[in-house]
Formats: structure tokens, sequence, C-alpha cells
């Protein structure tokens, strides 16, 4: 300040007194071309206002050998020259109150921003200066003070505004669109505020939306300005956060650029995503609109910011089939009495802006719903206006006050400013809020003094009694839920189907009325979107490599694991004892298995075993029956009883290995079974190596207790146990029976196996000891059928599974029994039961071969042979 002050007053020095070599002179360098409203003589204080009127500015050619001048505007906009129109009514209505600014007339300057920053900051300098000239330093004219500034439009807009009015102190009420969040910082925009919602509100509004109907797959399209920037930003961050992924990310250029439009149409085209957030104004989308008209797009669902929700603009003539079902965010909407006959009441001559909107509206030639060109302006013959005809026939979006929400936060704004004026001007001197308590004067204050009072101003609306007040620069967040439903005429009616408060709590901040919803192409249901649909249980994804998350593949569950939730990350493996179903989706228990008694095949075994069992009892009890016959004498009934008593316990227990195992029956089965083949091999042992019957007693006791004591530190130390056996099978859990001790048992079974090759060699050599019924022969048989029958089982045993090893090793013990059985005992009960003539002493005695003179017999008659033929030999000495 003080070094403009010195150059100033060096220039003037220079102007008037001269100087030694040349004259200095102070140059104006630009003079600004602004239009729109003035209204500043007689008044007590001025409120500034910027709209964006027209769209864009005028193009120039470019000559720099001329004079530049600052560039015209042009595409004139209804629905801003309504929001200007109603900064108008509301401080025409201010200065007609009693209760507000009694003493005050309020004047204003209101500029058109041409939504551009440099026509933004031409007016912002210009209400600076008071005049045409950029002396941004000095306040060089004359009369009312100037308050504070309504606008200046978009966050762009605002944000180029602000930074220059927050050099001075200025206060500044933003409105349409001024909602980027960036403008909330005080540190760059400290004296900026705004009567409509800040972004990021809104951000999270969508985003809550989105995640709402379980959209996953999202396009984004925003304007190329802080607005959409920021808007666009702070959603995505939101939803990304929650797994939803972009599925493109454009934006719209804010010159014109049908290159740039048309890459966008192409890519929304070519997308999958169904769903497609715009942050943008309705000014930079419409010729986006425009073009994916032509392209006819459809099957989209557009989510509008609260820039473009209401806004007539982009509703073209067919644009039902592409933005049918939009669905978006708008800022509160009320009714302003009086304001729709300030709009129809405009005098066409008052000014040249409302000249300029009167012939835009003569001139104007609209395509209604059946192809033909008609005025908007019935009854006006040729397209030419008088300036007498009533704006009551207008159809556009100047007349149509039925979505009054940007205008109404215009109306809020112009409000506020009255309000902290009022306050100003009513302050109790000794007890104002400046140096010494001092109060500012209302015709004399400068404007960080109102700036005091516009931050703490809290007021209630006009005819709506919505309070006012800022919170840190900022107003509540608080929206309707607009949704675009077509009639079958193509006419639009913005219905609200929710609401959006920030301020409540969380889970309470969106209601949405999902049956009031009109989707695109009038469907009932909310239209999906997603890369990849979703994985039913029983299937997780699998991430596609250089895609997003939300692009999968949906890989089925591996057996024995399962997913019971959609869109699975990860498969959850079963417990040991349980096994997924079919559908992968459920852990189901396995199936329990074991060689139960009531099935077929252990009714099969129990039957064999019980045959077995009561054949070896029959036999015994022949042989019983039959004990005093030379054939029984003659064959050691002691071994006979023995091995058909082993014969007994190997076929019964066989039956133990049946039925759900158990300790107790692990246990048995085992011990049963070697002791019962012990007591068996070494009774055919025993029986050939001894002639005297104690001997014979002896030999097989030893044998058994050898057997017997084995087995009895087996089941102290590590006895066998049931146990279930979940990896022979991956479905079934195999009930059976672990051995305890893998030593104890080869070594107990050894014993039985080296018995049995002790008794199949004394077998094999007794077969020589001819007589008719050859005992070696019989029990060499035996044997071999024993060794068979128990090398057969090794391989079979080791290839099968579950139940059925059970049953092998059922199948080989009854096998060996009945071999044991048969070879040994059916050729005696032949001849008891069917050849009893052959059981006397002749048969039985042994018979001599000439051929040699050796002698054979029985085993179990050559004891008796010994005796004969030695008592021979000493009659023969004797005589």
């Amino acid at each position: 300040m003080e070094i403009g002050s010195f150059l100033l007053g060096l220039c003037v020095f220079f102007h008037f007194y001269g100087s030694v070599s040349a004259e200095a002179t102070c140059k104006l360098k630009a003079k600004f071309n602004l239009s729109g409203y003035k209204n500043v003589e007689k008044k007590k204080v001025v409120i500034g206002g910027m709209f964006p009127v027209h769209k864009r500015i005028a193009s120039t050619d470019g000559n720099t050998s001329r004079l530049p001048v600052s560039s015209g505007c042009e595409g004139f906009n209804f629905r801003t020259f309504r929001w200007t129109q109603t900064m108008l009514f509301a401080i025409n209505e201010i200065n007609d109150r009693k209760d507000l600014l009694p003493n005050t007339n309020l004047g204003y300057v209101i500029y058109d921003s041409c939504f551009t920053i440099s026509k933004a900051v031409e007016g912002t300098l210009t209400y600076l200066t008071g005049q045409d000239e950029a002396v941004p330093n000095y306040r060089c004219g004359t009369g009312a003070p100037l308050a504070a500034l309504v606008g200046a439009g978009g966050s762009d807009l605002s944000i180029a505004t602000a930074r220059i009015l927050g050099l001075y102190h200025f206060p500044q009420v933003g409105h349409y669109c001024s909602t980027c969040s960036a403008l909330e910082s005080k540190f760059q925009f400290p004296t900026f505020l705004r009567t409509i919602p800040n972004d990021k509100h809104q951000s999270t509004a969508i985003a809550q939306l989105v995640l709402h109907f379980g959209w996953t797959w999202v396009g984004t399209i925003a304007a190329d300005d802080d607005y959409g920037k920021y808007g666009i930003k702070d959603f995505k961050e939101q939803v990304e956060e929650a797994g939803v992924c972009i599925s493109f990310s454009e934006t719209l250029p804010k010159v014109s650029s049908p290159e740039a439009i048309q890459r966008i149409v192409q890519t929304v085209v070519e997308a999958t995503a169904k769903i497609i957030v715009v942050f943008s104004s309705d000014v930079d989308l419409s010729p986006l609109i425009t073009e994916l008209l032509r392209h006819n797009v459809t099957n989209r669902t557009w989510i509008a910011s609260e820039a473009w929700v209401t806004s007539a603009l982009i509703n073209e003539p067919g644009v039902s089939s592409l933005l049918g079902g939009t669905i978006g965010f708008g800022v509160k909407r009320a009714e302003i009495p009086g304001l729709e006959r300030h709009l129809l009441d405009l005098d066409p001559y008052d000014d040249p802006l409302t000249e300029e909107f009167w012939e835009t509206v003569c001139f104007f030639k609209l395509t209604n719903g059946r192809g033909g060109n008609t005025s908007i302006m019935r009854g006006v013959p040729n397209g030419l206006c008088t300036g007498s005809e009533s704006l009551a026939q207008l159809n556009n979006t100047y007349t149509d006050v039925s979505q009054l929400r940007i205008t109404y936060s215009v109306y809020k704004a112009v409000y506020a400013v009255a309000h902290a004026l009022h306050n100003l001007e009513h302050c109790v001197e000794g007890q104002g809020p400046f140096n010494g308590n001092d109060c500012a004067n209302i015709t004399n204050f400068e404007p960080w003094q109102l700036m005091y009072y516009l931050k703490n101003v809290h007021y209630k609306v006009p005819n709506t009694g919505e309070e006012v007040f800022f919170n840190e620069g900022d107003v509540e967040g608080f929206y309707d839920i607009i949704n675009w439903q077509f009639n079958h005429n193509g006419e639009i009616s913005y219905v609200t189907v929710g609401h959006y408060n920030a301020s409540a709590a969380p889970e309470d901040r969106m209601t949405i009325m999902n049956d009031s919803i009109v989707w695109n192409n009038d469907i009932l249901k909310p239209p999906r979107s997603v890369c990849s649909e979703n994985c039913r249980p029983g299937t997780r994804k699998g991430i596609r490599q250089g895609e997003p998350v939300c692009c999968f593949d949906c890989i089925p569950c591996a057996d024995g694991e399962i997913s019971n939730v959609t869109d699975a990350r990860e498969c959850i493996l079963c417990s040991e004892d349980d096994w997924s179903n079919e559908a992968h989706d459920a852990c189901i228990p396995k199936i329990i298995e074991f060689l139960d008694f009531g099935e077929p095949l252990g009714i099969t075994l129990i039957a064999i075993s019980a045959f077995g069992a009561l054949v070896t009892i029959a036999v015994g009890v022949v042989l019983v029956v039959n004990i005093g016959t030379p054939l029984v004498k003659a064959n050691d009934a002691l071994l006979s009883f023995s091995l058909l008593f082993s014969l007994v316990v190997t076929f019964l227990c066989s039956i133990v290995f049946l039925g759900e195992p158990q300790d107790w029956s692990c246990m048995t089965s085992q011990v049963a079974l070697a002791l019962g083949f012990a007591l068996c091999l070494s009774s055919i042992m025993g029986g050939h190596i001894f002639t005297v019957l104690l001997l014979l007693c002896v030999c097989v006791c030893v044998c058994v207790c050898v057997c017997a004591i084995a087995c009895t530190v087996w089941l102290i130390i590590l006895p066998p146990h049931r146990v279930k056996n979940t990896s022979a099978q991956n479905i079934k859990i195999i009930l059976e029976c672990d051995e305890g001790s893998v030593v104890f048992i080869c070594c107990i079974f050894a014993y039985d196996i080296l018995l049995a090759l002790v008794a199949f060699i004394f077998a094999f050599i007794s077969r020589k000891l001819e007589d008719h019924i050859s005992e070696g022969k019989s029990m060499t048989f035996g044997m071999l059928v024993f060794f068979i029958v128990w090398i057969s089982f090794v391989p079979a045993y080791l290839s099968t599974r579950g139940k059925f090893m059970v049953a092998v090793q059922i199948f080989a013990i009854l096998a060996s029994s009945f071999g044991l059985l048969t070879c040994i005992f059916l050729p005696k009960c032949y001849v008891l039961l069917v050849k009893p003539e052959r059981n006397t002493e002749e048969v039985m005695r042994p018979r001599t071969k000439p051929r040699d003179g050796s002698s054979t017999g029985t085993s179990a008659s050559l004891a008796t042979t010994a005796t004969e033929v030695t008592t021979t030999a000493s009659t023969s000495i004797d005589d």
C-alpha cells in the first residue's frame, strides 16, 4: 500500500513540476468492458453481485496492431439471468421492509462474469477501484461504500475473485457452484463465505448413493475446473476405499473442443460401466449431452451434481432416452413469493442487459416435441417484438420457478449481507466488537468490519423460516435426492426421492425411497454396474493381472474348501472331520466308514465265521464220539483237540474285527488272533516233535506263554486303540485300529510265522510215514494253504482302503482257518463218518515196504512202531 502511494505521488509530482530530462506521466493500462446493473445514486450502502449471465466470452481475431479492448460476452443464459433478477428482487424487498435496515437504502452493482475467470477478475478489480480502471490499491469512486460481493458463480470464478478480495479483507458470499472444498481454507480465502453446501458433503453423499445401490464399476466425468476436479477427487477417494472401481475418468473442456467431446463420447460408448458420475456445470456439460444424443447413447444411469441436476439448459428434445432415470443431489428448494411476478414484469428498455434478454427471447427458436419450429413468444408476428408482450407465455428456464434451489441460495446470500449490515448499523456505542468496544459507521465502514458481522450472522429466511448461520464460512450440508422422470410426451419432472443431511448421525444421513425411483428405460430395479458379476458361494475371486480389483474371475473352491459368502476373497479350509459339499458352500461331516455288522458284507463274514466255528465244534464232537476208535487213538487226541480249540478261537476272533472299532475291540481282536494262531501252530509243531504227552503239553504251553507275555507287554506299554483316519480318503473318516507299536506287532506275528515255519518243516518231513491215513501229508497241505493265504494277503491288504482292509484281513483269517481245518480233519471225518469199515487196527497198522526193507507209519504211530521193533529184537536174542 505504501509503495503504491509513493508511486502515485511520484507520478503527480512529475506531472505538475516536470523533470530535468523528460516529463513523467501516469498511464491507464486497461479499461474494462463490463455489462450488468448499477444503482448507486443516493444509496447509503452498495452490495456487489457477479453472475455468469453469458456462457462464454466472444472470440477475438487476435490482431495486435491496434489497441486491444476487453472481450465481450455471448451465449445468453436464461437460468443465470433469473439469478441476477433474484438479487435485484431481494434488494428491492429489503428496501421495502421496515424491520430490516429501516434507515438504509441499499444500492447494487452487478456484473456479468461470462462464466470466465478473466471477466470475473475484471469485475473484482472494478469493485475495488469504484471505476472501470484497474487501480486496485485505491478506491477512486465516490458515493456509498461497497459492502460485500455476492458471487461470482462457479468455484473457479469464486476462487479467482476470493484470492483478490481476501487481500483487502473484502467480504464475499458465494452461491451457484461455489461449492469446491478448496474454498473452505480460511488461510487462502479468509473472507469467503457461502450459502451453498461444501462439496465435501456432496462427494460423500454421492459416494453413499453408489454404495447404497451396490454399484462397483463407475465412470466419472468432471469439468476442467476446481469444482469438477475437487468434487471428483473427494468422491473417488471415498468409493475406492470402499472397494468401488473407477472404469474411466474424463474431463470436460472449458473451451469448445469438438475433438475432446468426441473422445469422451467414444469412452462412454465403449465403457462397460452403466453408472456415470458427473461433477460439472450445465454450461460445460451441454456440448457433451448434445453429442451423446447424436450418437443415440442409452442404457446409462447418470449421477448429477447439484450444478446441473435441475438445469433446463441440457433438457433438449429427445433427452429422455439419454438422461431418463438420472438421479442427483440438489440444494434446498423453496418458494419465493413475489419473485415470479418480478420476473414477468421486466421493462425491456431499462438497461442494455435486459434489452438483450428481450431480444434473445424474441428471436430464439425452439424445436418442440413434434419436431416443428415455434417461437418462444406466442402471438408474436414474424418473430418480432414490440416490448409490450407478456412474458407469462414464455416457457423456458427463466420463468420456471418450480425448482428454486440455486435461486434460493442467491436469495439467502443477499439476506445474509443485509442482516450483517443491520447488525453493524444497530451496534450500541461502547458495546461494539472493535478496539475499545467501538462500533462501525454504516456510511463509512471498512470491509473487515462488515466481515466480523457476516461471520457471526444468524437469521431466519423470510417465508421459509430456515435458520442460516455460517460455521467457518459454510452452511449445513443438506440435499434433496432428485430423480429425473419423463412422461410419454417427453416432459420432465424433478421428483424428490430422498434426502441427505450431513449433520445427522452417519447411519441416518441418507434417506431414500427406492420404490419411488424411475430408472433409465423405465426398469423397476436399480441397474447393475459391475466389471465382473458377483462370485457365488462356492467360488472365490481371482484377480486379473493388470486390471482393477473389481475385475476378477470366479474360481471354484478346491475339494475340502468352501466359501459361504458372495465375493469371497479366499476359500475356507474345512476341519479334519468335515468335507465340502458338492456346491462347495458348506462343510458337512465326513462319511464315517467301518465294516458294520448290519451291512451285507458284515453279515456274510459273521455267517462264515459262525459256520467255521460250528463246523470246528462239530468235528470235535465227532472225535469225542469216536474217541476209542483206532483212528482217533492213532492220531493223538490231544493234538487234535488243541488244534480244534485254536481254530474256534481264530474263527470267532474274526467277528471282533467287525463293527465300529473301540479300544477294547482293537486290543481283543489283535491279541486273540495272535494267541489263537500261536496255539494252533505250536500244537502242530509240538505234535511232530514230542511223542510223550507231557512234553507235548509243555511245548504248547511254552510257545503260547511266550506269545501271551509279549501281548501283555504290548497291551501295557503301547496298546492298540481306535483312530480316525482322515488322510486315506478325502470325503471319509475311516474308523480303524491303530496297532500302537509297530515293533510289538511285528515281533508277535513274526513269532507266529516262526512257529508256522517250524511246524511246516516237521510236517513236511513226516509226510513219508505212509499209512492209510497220512496225518503228515494232511498237515503239510494245511500249512501250504496257510502260507499261500497269508502271502496273498499282504498285497491285497496294502492295495485296499477303509473297511475293505478289514474285510481282506478277516477273509485271510477265515481262509487260513478253513484251510487247516479242511486239510487236517476232513480225511479223518471222512473215514469216521463215511468209511467206518476202514477204522480198524489192521488198516491203521503201519506197513513195511519190501523193496528197501524200510517201514513207515503215520506220525502219530511212530512211537508204537519203534516199540514193536525193540520188543522183537529182544525176543530174538533170548531165543
